[in-house]
């Protein structure tokens, strides 16, 4: 096997294992589970929390609150696979404080095996027997009884949505997304959406604007979660870089000392041999020889090649017998979850990710570039549960470097840029969060814990802004990440005032119509200082704090816009990018960036115009062949104001021939 290399990691956050997260009060509930009870009474609850933070005995506690304080009669738990429903199984509650226990009977259990279609008789008795109170099914299940109901038969019920990511505002492809909407809207039903992520960005909005005003959002951030466990002390989000094959480079990030989740590319993706099969095959060769095979679970005993160990290795990718898959599925959830040496390596494809619990699991090593946040997200939180041993977690992106000498070079380059830019995002959503204030003349008072005071910040001024900010900002985060445009800023091309003072509102204007122009700059510059700040290294000197920003500390107390908006909030990609690769394939993505440029908009234009002429007064006229991005940004723009400016001279020339004839 090849030496380990440590992967190069975008984040790198460690914590400080408070307990907080973890600990629970006189009922049984943990932080993020109060802080859920406490909107109980709300009709459509949003709970936005990460993996392992309790959100499924959240759903219990609230469910039978309804149940015996708020007058509903019954509640229906729709999972997206069969194996999560076992999340919401019989749970003692009242053994540690709590007034009552979570109850299924087994025949209200849907999430046995058998087809959704063929529980629909059960799902729709379940609603006509007064005496039946709990039942949990798939949203497939849920989709097919809906077919077979008007909405009114959801009256009196609470319906739990778990992984509600799944939902989407396109009622074209997705049919849960408008069963919610038709149930809400057609009876006085109760709904909990519970999500590990909530990443609208990655493609459709999970809601319309209207229909997520209806809910009372409930946000337990991430790095509370993780700061406030007992056991995991640090986590790691990098890449690795690989030309070839991936198998052929994965032994050199593949550390068998790791309980590791190996998820291999989509067949249908540029990484992928379009052999499955085989593929898993050489990942067992880069760990030794298989020695033996569960005849019942499947488990694979592999002998390493490096010291003779036994590594337990379970293959959720080969399907050719659904009956010992299902035994693999079951060995892993029953027996695997609970012994640490049940298993030592899980090697998946499309399983394993959101819901699967694995405590165990140090390292997520994923190949190929996810294109959802939310799978990442998903991934991640397979290795982020606390558990007794485990003091540092690690997700590691293999991805294939861009070959020139290839023809798909251009769809390399930009999962190359989307990979950094969604860990990126990642290092924002892990970091502490910080609230800014305005900072007025002559006002020396100490910050609180947490504050930054900054000069010319203009506080959100409305309700709607300040929702935002406090249960969305990460979303809009990911959708300006994901803007082709900043591809721009991966490879040092765009200009900062061009990033905060042109496109970030343009896409804030776009995700929010209902947002007037104040709104629009005071929720800019949330996001750049937020941004701008998460980004920069934080010093303490003395009773003095600093913040790194463009290569220089600046005192905190000393922050205003002006400086912060001179910072591109995404320069950071840059920075990733020429350390993570050599230089010709910096150059390379480069080429690429240049060759596939969006054309100047007359706002970018306007907005740069006043730079261009105080460049050209120390500098000269810009040079569109210069080597300088910024020099030949200039130079494209003057272009395009000169090719305006004789569009201009000759409608003008046609006009007065028009007036003369």
């Amino acid at each position: 096997m090849t030496s380990i290399k440590k992967p190069i990691n975008i984040v790198d956050v460690t914590y400080a294992r408070t307990g907080a997260s973890v600990n629970t009060d006189s009922m049984g509930m943990r932080e993020m589970q109060q802080r859920v009870f406490a909107k109980r009474d709300a009709q459509h609850l949003l709970v936005k929390a990460p993996p392992a933070s309790g959100k499924s005995r959240a759903l219990m506690f609230v469910a039978l609150d309804k149940l015996y304080n708020q007058g509903r009669k019954k509640v229906i738990v729709a999972v997206p696979e069969r194996s999560i429903g076992a999340s919401f199984a019989p749970t003692e509650l009242t053994k540690f404080g709590f007034f009552a226990d979570w109850e299924i009977k087994e025949k209200h259990n849907l999430c046995d095996p058998g087809s959704s279609q063929g529980k629909v008789g059960v799902f729709v008795n379940f609603l006509n027997d007064p005496s039946a109170v709990t039942l949990v099914c798939t949203h497939a299940t849920l989709r097919f009884a809906f077919e077979k109901l008007a909405p009114d038969a959801f009256n009196g019920t609470v319906l739990a949505i778990d992984e509600f990511h799944h939902v989407s505002a396109d009622t074209e492809s997705s049919r849960l997304g408008a069963l919610l909407r038709d149930v809400m809207n057609g009876s006085d039903v109760h709904i909990v959406a519970m999500t590990g992520s909530y990443f609208r960005g990655d493609s459709v909005p999970v809601l319309s604007a209207d229909d997520e005003a209806k809910f009372t959002p409930v946000t337990f951030n991430y790095y509370d979660q993780l700061n406030g466990y007992q056991y995991l002390k640090s986590l790691g989000i990098g890449h690795h870089f690989y030309q070839g094959r991936y198998f052929e480079a994965i032994g050199e990030v593949f550390d068998l000392d790791k309980k590791t989740i190996i998820h291999i590319p989509s067949v249908n993706s540029g990484e992928s041999t379009k052999d499955k099969i085989e593929e898993v095959g050489r990942i067992f060769d880069v760990i030794g020889e298989v020695v033996h095979t569960d005849p019942v679970t499947g488990i694979h005993d592999v002998r390493r090649s490096d010291n003779g160990e036994i590594l337990r290795v379970a293959d959720l990718v080969d399907d050719t017998d659904q009956a010992k898959r299902a035994e693999t599925l079951h060995y892993l959830s029953k027996v695997a979850s609970k012994d640490r040496d049940g298993v030592d390596v899980i090697i998946a494809l499309g399983m394993a990710k959101e819901g699967f619990d694995w405590p165990f699991a140090e390292h997520a090593l994923t190949v190929g570039y996810r294109a959802s946040l939310t799978e990442i997200i998903q991934i991640i939180g397979r290795v982020t549960r606390d558990s007794p041993g485990k003091e540092h977690a690690q997700f590691t992106n293999l991805i294939a470097e861009p070959d020139a000498s290839r023809g798909e070079v251009k769809v390399s380059v930009n999962n190359m840029l989307k990979a950094i830019t969604a860990s990126l995002l990642m290092e924002q959503v892990l970091a502490p969060n910080f609230t800014f204030k305005s900072k007025k003349n002559g006002d020396d008072t100490p910050a609180e814990p947490g504050q930054l005071k900054i000069k010319g910040f203009k506080e959100p001024s409305t309700a709607r802004v300040k929702q935002i900010v406090d249960t969305d900002l990460n979303d809009l985060k990911a959708t300006i990440l994901q803007d082709d445009t900043f591809a721009k800023a991966a490879v040092g091309s765009l200009d900062a005032e061009q990033a905060n003072k042109v496109l970030i509102p343009k896409i804030i204007r776009e995700r929010y119509p209902d947002l007037t122009e104040t709104e629009v700059e005071e929720l800019r510059q949330q996001v750049v200082v937020d941004s701008v700040i998460k980004n920069g290294e934080i010093k303490t000197v003395g009773d003095k704090r600093f913040v790194k920003m463009a290569e220089k500390f600046v005192n905190i107390d000393e922050l205003n816009i002006n400086l912060i908006d001179s910072v591109n909030p995404f320069q950071r990609a840059f920075e990733v990018l020429s350390k993570s690769v050599t230089p010709s394939v910096l150059r390379i993505v480069q080429d690429s960036i240049t060759s596939t440029r969006v054309e100047v908009t007359e706002e970018e234009a306007l907005a740069a115009w006043p730079k261009i002429q105080q460049w050209a007064k120390l500098n000269g006229r810009p040079d569109a062949r210069s080597e300088n991005p910024t020099e030949k940004r200039y130079a494209e723009i003057v272009l395009f104001l000169q090719r305006k400016k004789q569009q201009k001279a000759a409608a003008q020339k046609a006009a007065q021939m028009v007036d003369e004839a």
